[in-house]
């Protein structure tokens, strides 16, 4: 070997930057350990990728989908070998759940380790099969660039979903003159299929047809970039529109064919129309059980469509009268070039009506404890609607979705398949880093149990100046197990009571302004200080202790049945 070649030569690791950056990541959100020392000595000396330091490794893989959900692009997370792995499986497995792309790299004990019990080595790659879309194990250098390769590809096209590489720490040290794979092929992966138009006309025909249309919106139309389309075809159509948790922020909320939420925790209206329409057209939605209730009677009177890119989903929980297998954009887009004509506004207004009849809480007094409704609608007045929100999971979530009037896709970034407390501040800090120098604020909201789990990333927030606003609903309980406790098996629930710090104290020994409000006006006095403030700031609102979700269908009832706290509707 000449002197030139041995020049040449790089490191298993600089050689996975390369990858990297050919692949256009320009951020990893990581936490180092033994293992993966040399891709940090690599990635050092790499400026063309920034570097986020967690706290913690599932609060770097949450903040990498956090990034993932906001931008569309994978996010990439870099953790260690044993525990740093498996503190990293949960926020895979959410990922996994919700489609989101991820690449998650994972050090790993040398090849001559593996299998023995070595110092930090577990199997991540059997421990994460079943969460992953796919994982590499990688075992031999000259592999490198191709599953760099295929893992980007795989993760980003048709169904979104995280990809695990497990690098072992000698081939990150090995010698080789390898450079980035430029292209991917897969014998056998089709990531979304043409849609015959056939499919598209059979839609047109049973829409001429009906005199009850709806359409589901899930977050499947949000990760294939439909949400114009969607708009486009519902107003030509003059279709109403409901949406999943997922897929909130795919229709504007304050349009007039928007009828919210579907499902246990969704509005009377989106849940209503669903049970009463004849032609039921599902968009990249898998129809689990907190959507459909029970699933025989669910939309009893209407012909069923489902369109999703993975053929896995459809049929899967709801007999379907036509499936699609394809790209929900595509399907609207030959939709829309041969426009429907509208059904007439009689039915849209009608299910738009019927959100009219939803309890509204009662306005606190001014003086009175703040209802937690009161602080998500302060939210959303003094934000004008444009922030990007990050929740957590529980009560709170779901008066975020139902009380914060989202305008646009990408910007509710919530928990929903896993259902991931500890999700939201991690996943905020990811999309704080994703736009920076975007002026839409960045705000979490959150429980006082599900802040605690992650709080520590407190320090990566200031450490990066991230202007991430925390609104902390503190009710001093686990509120939503408190709800099903009390409503559904008639218990005590002081067990689910929880303890809480000072958070306004907390925050500021992390050097966070923090504040803290009980009544309407000390509420909004507080959001527009914190709105002000150009880094991170905390919220605590002490809000009523034991007020519920509602409207609310009971789990295995029908989408008709739903209490409101005053009986059924």
């Amino acid at each position: 070997m000449s002197i030139n070649q041995t020049l040449r030569l790089k490191t298993g690791a600089e050689l996975l930057i390369e990858c990297l950056l050919e692949e256009k990541a320009d951020t990893i959100f990581g936490y180092p350990g033994g293992a993966v020392i040399p891709i940090y000595d690599a990635l050092y000396e790499c400026s063309g990728i920034r570097h986020i330091l967690t706290r913690h490794e599932q609060a770097a893989v949450h903040a990498a989908d956090g990034y993932a959900r906001v931008t569309g692009r994978a996010g990439v997370a870099l953790v260690t070998s044993g525990p740093g792995a498996t503190n990293a499986v949960t926020g895979i497995a959410n990922a996994f759940m919700d489609s989101v792309p991820l690449v998650v790299l994972t050090g790993q004990v040398s090849t001559d380790l593996i299998g023995r019990d070595s110092f930090q080595e577990v199997n991540i790659f059997g421990m994460t099969m079943d969460v992953t879309k796919h994982n590499y194990a990688v075992t031999d250098i000259a592999q490198l660039p191709r599953i760099v390769k295929e893992a980007f590809y795989i993760a980003t096209t048709g169904r979104p979903g995280p990809v695990l590489i497990d690098l072992p720490k000698n081939i990150m040290a090995a010698k080789t003159g390898l450079v980035p794979a430029l292209q991917a092929s897969i014998r056998g992966y089709q990531p979304a299929p043409p849609i015959p138009d056939e499919s598209a006309g059979l839609i047109r025909v049973k829409l001429r047809a009906s005199r009850r249309p709806v359409l589901v919106a899930g977050g499947g139309v949000v990760s294939s970039g439909a949400a114009e389309e969607l708009v486009r075809f519902a107003e030509n159509a003059g279709i109403p529109v409901a949406t999943t948790l997922m897929g909130i922020g795919a229709f504007p909320s304050r349009h007039p064919l928007y009828l919210g939420m579907l499902g246990m925790h969704g509005t009377y209206a989106a849940n209503r129309a669903v049970h009463q329409a004849d032609l039921l057209i599902c968009l990249g939605t898998r129809l689990n059980d907190r959507l459909s209730g029970k699933a025989k009677s669910f939309s009893p009177q209407s012909w069923k469509i489902q369109v999703d890119v993975d053929d896995a989903e459809l049929d899967k929980n709801i007999p379907m009268d036509l499936s699609i297998q394809g790209g929900i954009r595509e399907l609207l887009a030959q939709l829309n070039a041969q426009p429907c004509d509208s059904l007439g506004s009689e039915w849209a207004e009608d299910a738009a009506g019927w959100e009219r009849k939803v309890p509204q809480f009662t306005a606190s007094d001014g003086k009175s404890t703040l209802n937690p409704q009161e602080v998500i609608k302060l939210l959303d007045k003094l934000t004008e609607g444009n922030a990007v929100v990050a929740t957590d999971v529980g009560q709170h979530q779901i008066w975020t979705a139902h009380h914060y009037r989202f305008s646009r896709p990408r910007s509710f970034l919530t928990s929903g398949g896993l259902g991931t407390m500890g999700f939201g501040f991690p996943a905020a800090i990811g999309a704080a880093i994703a736009l920076e120098g975007d002026d839409r604020p960045i705000l979490c909201v959150t429980g006082d149990g599900s802040f605690q789990m992650n709080l520590q990333e407190l320090m990566t927030a200031v450490d990066y100046r991230l202007p991430v606003k925390i609104a902390i609903l503190n009710n001093g309980y686990l509120g939503m197990v408190r709800q099903w406790q009390q409503l559904f098996y008639e218990r005590r629930y002081s067990s689910v009571q929880i303890s809480s710090p000072d958070f306004a104290a907390f925050a500021n020994a992390y050097g966070v302004p923090g504040f803290r409000a009980q009544t309407v006006q000390e509420a909004e006095l507080a959001i527009r200080q914190a709105l002000e403030i150009p880094g991170p700031a905390l919220m605590e609102f002490n809000v009523r202790e034991e007020q519920n979700v509602y409207p609310m269908v009971p789990p295995g009832e029908s989408n008709d049945k739903m209490l409101t706290g005053e009986g059924e509707l």
